[in-house]
């Protein structure tokens, strides 16, 4: 018979939701702020691709522009969380409404004092800020200048930008992330969207990359020397901070019990995941990188102190996003199936979403285990959901049954995490209030608990509106994960 007696959240969980400032603030050109790399993207759809505009063009939907004007609307949203009772909100600082340019010598103060607001907003609500500090909105102008991260130059551009923030925030936010999902910087979503490379032209999202590997991996380099040298500075100014990675977590299942097929998930699993997580937890490149950089020519450039740098910053704790799972097999004639920010192949066993993402809560215990057993620190889940259409009834309701279905089975599996000896601290789930969709820009793929009047043509009063999740999840968090029907 099942023990469940331990299938319990630990006290003092940290319960809440996540965001992005490109997707949820709006303001773009307000107090200061400058372009960054998500104010050049236009609005695409599940099967259009999102453009990238290297001026931005009259007439044309740039859905980050306004985004749900959280900018103007903060202390509603935060209420609204405070009602849910919500403890952690994790929230990005757009760099550029800090240093316009990215390589400005002075920081904008307007842009400071917004986020002074914000915090006091938190604080009257005891919601503890967790901040990502750069999450897909490098500045442009660092990217067109400088060819983004693959200049070392922008390391210091932004060691400066975090130096402000840990010197203007260091008695107000404890928790930081220094990159999101920065294991995306390699794939074509993330060169741009990190500010890694600037694509020539009217360029496709999707096919926003370089063919050259050697440009790539050293602009990861750069950010892991960058995240390092924030995470030493961070701990300078105050010691209490903790400061931890972000990683996409991708999670592949062989297809078959092929041998083939079982070394192709494991290399999927190191490279995808586990390389930039052993760099950022462990300071140091493992093994399994260093031959593929020696396999496919690429050398990185180093610095003679790099190496110590990397083993003198590593983090506090390790976050990730998970949404779904896929399969990876040696046979290239399989059917594919989308996911977050990648690809993979279709599984049997599994249901997907309406983007065809493929709906796996027991994958979430599975790589919750998989990270633990491999670092022993404290680990939080910072992105997970569902995107889906929402339906206005006629009396107002949002009868989300199948956002919370989905949710509670990833809370159940993470509460069998944590009776594994998996050390959870945290869970965010993504778009606690609708947002725009970073991969396609559009709005009616809605994740949120808390309904924004907005389509995906930028049309709608912007008034907010609780769903049925927004009460059902107000109740989780009130019994710390035990009622979840």
């Amino acid at each position: 018979m099942k023990n469940t007696t331990q299938l319990r959240f630990p006290q003092g969980f940290l319960w809440g939701g996540a965001t992005a400032a490109n997707q949820l603030e709006g303001g773009y050109n307000e107090e200061g702020k400058g372009l960054s790399t998500a104010d050049m993207l236009t609005a695409g759809t599940h099967t259009t691709s999102r453009r990238i505009t290297p001026v931005l063009e009259e007439g044309v939907n740039y859905p980050s522009h306004e985004a749900i004007d959280f900018f103007h609307r903060y202390q509603e949203d935060i209420r609204l969380f405070a009602e849910m009772g919500f403890k952690v909100f994790r929230m990005s600082i757009a760099w550029t409404r800090i240093f316009p340019n990215g390589d400005d010598v002075q920081p904008n103060e307007q842009g400071l004092q917004f986020y002074d607001r914000v915090f006091a907003e938190l604080k009257k609500y005891n919601i503890e800020p967790l901040v990502t500090i750069s999450h897909y909105e490098a500045p442009i102008h660092l990217t067109q200048k400088y060819n983004g991260w693959s200049d070392r130059r922008v390391v210091d551009f932004y060691v400066r930008y975090c130096e402000v923030l840990f010197n203007r925030y260091k008695d107000v936010v404890k928790y930081w992330l220094t990159f999101n999902e920065i294991n995306i910087l390699t794939l074509p979503f993330g060169a741009f969207m990190a500010g890694a490379i600037m694509p020539e032209g009217n360029e496709e999202l999707a096919h926003a990359t370089v063919k050259d590997e050697q440009i790539l991996y050293q602009a990861l380099h750069h950010q892991f020397i960058a995240s390092a040298k924030a995470v030493k500075l961070g701990h300078e100014i105050n010691k209490d901070f903790k400061i931890g990675c972000m990683i996409a977590y991708m999670c592949s299942y062989p297809l078959t019990c092929r041998p083939d097929d079982i070394l192709l998930a494991q290399q999927k699993d190191n490279l995808s995941n586990f390389l930039c997580s052993d760099v950022q937890v462990r300071g140091a490149y493992p093994g399994f990188a260093k031959r593929y950089f020696r396999d496919h020519n690429i050398q990185i450039e180093m610095q003679d102190d790099d190496e110590r740098i990397l083993k003198e910053g590593c983090v506090d704790f390790y976050t990730f996003s998970y949404y779904s799972s896929t399969c990876v097999s040696a046979d290239p004639n399989q059917e594919k199936v989308g996911g977050n920010l990648s690809m993979g192949l279709k599984n049997p066993y599994l249901q997907a979403s309406a983007w065809e993402w493929q709906i796996d809560p027991e994958g979430l215990r599975w790589s919750l285990n998989n990270i633990y057993n491999r670092y022993e620190i404290p680990l939080m889940v910072v992105e997970n959901g569902l995107g889906a259409v929402d339906t206005v009834e006629e009396d107002g309701s949002i009868n989300d049954d199948y956002r919370i279905d989905y949710l509670k089975q990833h809370i159940e599996q993470m509460k069998e995490a944590i009776a594994d000896g998996v050390d959870l601290i945290g869970y965010t789930p993504w778009g606690c209030i609708d947002l725009v969709s970073a991969g396609t820009g559009e709005m009616k793929k809605r994740y949120g608990f808390i309904y924004v009047d907005k389509d995906n043509e930028g049309n709608g009063t912007l008034a907010r509106s609780r769903k049925k999740s927004f009460h059902w999840y107000k109740k989780v968090i009130e019994t710390n994960g035990e009622q979840l029907d």
